[in-house]
Order: C-alpha cells, then sequence, then structure tokens
C-alpha cells in the first residue's frame, strides 16, 4: 500500500430525513440501515482498508460519537478520529483534517468521503479511485468523482464536463449545479455531458490548502494561524478556537464552484447516497409487488411499491398503502408518502417543537 495515500470518512451528520431510526444519539452512518450486518460507516471503512493503510484512515466527526466510532471501527488509532466541537458543513470538516495533514505531509495524497453512503460495486470503486489517487500525485488538480445518471434525480447536484479528456477518463469540470427541477434533469441526462455528484473528492494535500487560501481565505486564516498546534496536545483546545470563527459552509459553495483545476472521473459502482428512505428503497430487494421490506414478521396485503423498516420479531401487516415509507421503531411509527420524503426534516422540526428532544 502507498504509505502516502490517506482517506478522511466524514462521519459528523444527524441523518434526519432518515428519521425515526435515525436519531441525533446514533445517526444513520452508524446503523445497519441496509440489513447486511455491518453499519454504513463499516462498509465504508472495509472498502477503504483495501487500498488504504490502517494508520491512514481517519474519522472525522462529532465529539458525540467518539465512542461509537471507537466501538464499530476498533482498527483505526484512537488519535485518528477526529471531533468537531460544532458542525459547519464540510468546508470546515475538511479543511481540518486537511490543515493537520499538512504539518504531516504536505504531499500526501486524500481521500475525502462521506460515511454513509452505499457502493454495490466495491472493486469499480476502488479502480476510480485509485486511478484519482495517481492523476492528483501528478497533477496540481482537484477531483471529484461523478456517477453517471440512470435517471433524471432531483435529489443530486450535477456536475457538467468538458468533452476534451485530459486523462484517461477524467474531464475537466465547466459547471456545478445544484438539485435541479425535474425538467431540467431531464435535460442534463439527455444532454450527455452531466454527471450526479456523488460528494467524493481526491487531491494532495498541498493542493487543497492553497484552493482554500485562494478561495475560501476566512477559513484558511483561521486554520492557518493555528497550524503548530495540529498533531500536538493542543490540538483540540485549538479547533475549539478555530470552529467558531469558521463559516458554515459546504466544500462544493467554499472551494469546487471557485476552483479552476476541478476535475470529474465518470463512473459506475452502484452508488447511492442513501439520503433518503425512497434512496433506501431503491437498494432493498423487493417482494412481488414491488415493496421493499425491512423486518422478519411483515405480512403485506393489497399493498404496493412501499417501504418498510420494520423491528425484528414484531409482527406488522399493512393493508391497502401504495408508494408510502412505513418505519416502525420502540418509541416511534412513521407513516409517510413517498413523494413528501423530503419533508420528513419538517415533520422532526415539528416533533422537536411539540415533543422536545426525546424523540429526535
Amino acid at each position: 500500500m502507498n504509505k502516502k495515500n490517506y482517506v478522511a470518512i466524514m462521519a459528523g451528520g444527524i441523518g434526519s430525513r432518515f428519521w425515526p431510526m435515525s436519531r441525533t444519539e446514533m445517526p444513520k452512518q452508524f446503523l445497519d440501515i441496509l440489513n447486511i450486518g455491518r453499519t454504513l460507516i463499516q462498509s465504508t471503512y472495509d472498502r477503504f482498508a483495501t487500498f488504504i493503510p490502517v494508520e491512514n484512515i481517519y474519522v472525522v466527526t462529532a465529539l458525540a460519537y467518539r465512542d461509537i466510532v471507537k466501538k464499530q471501527l476498533p482498527n483505526i488509532p484512537e488519535k485518528n478520529i477526529l471531533c468537531e466541537p460544532s458542525r459547519k458543513n464540510t468546508a470546515p470538516c475538511i479543511a481540518f483534517i486537511s490543515y493537520k495533514l499538512n504539518e504531516l505531509d504536505p504531499n500526501a495524497n486524500l481521500i475525502c468521503a462521506p460515511a454513509d453512503h452505499l457502493i454495490t460495486e466495491t472493486e469499480a470503486f476502488i479502480e476510480t479511485c485509485k486511478k484519482a489517487l495517481h492523476f492528483t500525485s501528478h497533477i496540481k488538480a482537484l477531483v471529484t468523482l461523478g456517477i453517471k445518471p440512470a435517471n433524471p434525480n432531483t435529489g443530486y447536484g450535477y456536475i457538467q464536463y468538458e468533452s476534451l479528456a485530459a486523462g484517461e477518463n477524467i474531464f475537466k469540470v465547466k459547471l456545478f449545479t445544484e438539485k435541479p427541477d425535474k425538467e431540467l434533469a431531464k435535460t442534463f441526462v439527455a444532454s450527455g455531458d452531466f454527471l450526479w455528484n456523488a460528494g467524493i473528492f481526491v487531491w494532495q494535500i498541498k493542493n487543497i490548502v492553497k484552493a482554500f487560501e485562494k478561495n475560501a481565505p476566512e477559513i484558511h486564516e483561521v486554520f492557518e494561524a493555528e497550524k503548530v498546534f495540529f498533531n500536538t496536545d493542543e490540538e483540540n483546545e485549538a479547533i475549539e478556537r478555530i470552529y467558531p470563527q469558521c463559516t458554515n459552509i459546504s466544500i462544493d459553495y467554499a472551494i469546487m464552484e471557485k476552483a479552476d483545476n476541478v476535475y470529474v472521473i465518470p463512473a459506475s459502482f452502484g452508488w447511492s447516497d442513501l439520503g433518503t428512505w425512497t434512496s433506501a428503497y431503491e437498494t432493498f430487494e423487493k417482494d412481488y409487488l414491488d415493496n421493499a421490506v425491512g423486518g422478519n414478521e411483515v405480512i403485506i396485503i393489497d399493498a404496493t411499491k412501499n417501504m418498510v423498516q420494520v423491528q425484528q420479531n414484531k409482527l406488522v401487516v399493512l393493508q391497502g398503502l401504495d408508494d408510502f415509507i412505513v418505519v416502525d421503531t420502540a418509541d416511534v411509527l412513521l407513516i409517510c408518502k413517498k413523494d413528501k420524503e423530503q419533508e420528513i426534516k419538517d415533520y422532526v422540526a415539528e416533533v422537536k417543537r411539540n415533543k422536545g428532544d426525546k424523540y429526535v
């Protein structure tokens, strides 16, 4: 394995659209959403551990999840669990690991990836990552992985790329577009030069630090001012000083949409961001009525195209529902139309207003 290659698994989110399974105290990245015997973060670790040295695997998470990470990923060094004092989106998260590694080895090559994505074709994913690492080790580039769209999905951001290749199946990015409406998404897919934005990034550490300095100077300045404390006993105190000064902003807005050296690798490796219950529905096996069922005691009668996730050994009889999400936990039952799933975050907010934090 190449000792210059690193990965940062981003695991600080709360997965509110996967409520009520995903809760603030135990969000979806630490759950076995797909009933495969491994949690999402464990599956993510498993993929990277095949080609990244274990001592080079880092997890960036919330302080509240430190012990969960230690328990679920016992093989990674404890010092590799980096804890954010507050949630400030992906730009400060990536700056944390980048400025830390820059003090250790500015020539290091880093993959930044979410903890909670589904990838079914592991070998294809690994080969794509290796290609990106090779490219960024020779070219001053910021690389993102783009997924060839299977349909005009409105839940993903899109990346438009140039037709002339800069390397083998590597292209300069022309445009990032946030989640489009249905008609625009159809146009993107029909054009053939748009990809889904997977939110997986690859770069040399020195180049992402330069990108922060140029494109997000307000973030660069606060991390640069405290860099002498990284990789020391005073690192946590430095991060406590840094984060209140950071803007809440994604890496896409802070860097990727502004930088002029951004490239994309079009790929297909069975990817889903598992952002919603419908995305989980698409990955589950279906019964003959197109119901996706998690739970071993579920009886379906005259019901079709439902996403059903219930507790093991609890009998659930479902009759007459079409295109619904049904999620049953020990203390919450959610029954919601699939086309309203983007509003689940609003329902969680309503629960919090009316019932406090008990159920969120």
